[in-house]
């Protein structure tokens, strides 16, 4: 299971009742390890005034890097943490998270950052198995 969660808000979304901020913090408590990571890339891009943060280096562990395969595999984990930060998100490879704010500038360093060339030029041999 990826999340947490609790017996009231599995209640509220059989009722079909789920308020996003609740699910978001599901999510912050059940990834932490991807919510401090994106939380930190976040700050950095305000922090720089750029609009471009990423993060290159590998989770410490296997539980990490699973926390955050779920947090950028599933449409919905992301689609929230992205309204909730005000970026986009974007990954590549299995630890490569990378945030965009929303500027012309940002758009143009999100597709190259997303297209294949990138996807390719990204690859090493210590990734393979990852």
């Amino acid at each position: 299971m990826s999340l947490d969660v609790s017996p009231a808000l599995l209640e509220k979304a059989e009722r079909g009742e789920v308020d996003e901020r609740e699910f978001v913090d599901c999510v912050r408590v059940s990834l932490p390890y991807a919510w401090e990571l994106i939380s930190s890339l976040v700050a950095q891009v305000k922090v720089d005034g750029t609009d471009f943060a990423d993060n290159q280096v590998p989770p410490p562990s296997e539980q990490e890097r699973g926390q955050l395969l779920r947090a950028m595999a599933s449409d919905s984990i992301r689609g929230a943490l992205q309204r909730h930060f005000g970026v986009k998100l974007a990954f590549q490879n299995c630890h490569r998270v990378a945030v965009f704010t929303s500027t012309e500038d940002s758009e143009e360093r999100y597709r190259r950052f997303t297209s294949v060339r990138a996807q390719l030029l990204n690859q090493s041999p210590e990734l393979r198995d990852c």
